[in-house]
């Protein structure tokens, strides 16, 4: 049982750790470009924020935190079917941050898109039980912002 609540409250800090990224971007975006997010990350939305852009247009946002580089970004298939089956007028964005920068798609004009099957965790919160899921992978060039670290002065 010891090990057990540790893995559990081990569990919670990292679910901790990523709704206060989500929030602090939503703050960012808000701040930053007078945008109007809501975080949304704590329900069952199948999203982590919604709300406006500063022009004021309707949009959604899924966002991942990646301890890991990746030179392509992966989406769920089933995140992207979500988003997209929402109306055609709301803007659909998906944000990734990893060590070597972050980077933000707008998945409305995002098309001919591949379908792959790999081998990846079952859930965010890792355990090592390992699934086959259908992505996609993004080409960091596709992206619309990018914010790039120098990773070689640290």
């Amino acid at each position: 049982t010891t090990s057990y609540i540790r893995y559990t409250k081990s569990m919670r800090n990292n679910i901790n750790r990523i709704h206060n990224l989500e929030k602090a971007f939503v703050f960012y975006m808000n701040t930053m470009y007078d945008w109007n997010l809501n975080w949304t990350g704590e329900g069952m939305s199948n999203w982590d924020a919604e709300g406006s852009t500063s022009k004021g247009n309707k949009c959604v946002v899924e966002m991942k935190f990646r301890k890991t580089y990746y030179e392509t970004k992966m989406i769920e298939v089933f995140k992207y079917d979500k988003l997209m089956s929402l109306d055609k007028d709301i803007v659909k964005l998906y944000f990734v941050s990893d060590p070597k920068g972050s980077y933000m798609f707008y998945l409305n004009e995002l098309n001919d898109l591949s379908k792959e099957s790999l081998s990846c965790p079952k859930n965010t919160m890792w355990n090592g039980a390992k699934t086959n899921k259908d992505v996609y992978l993004l080409s960091e060039d596709k992206a619309i912002m990018k914010q790039q670290f120098n990773t070689k002065l640290f």
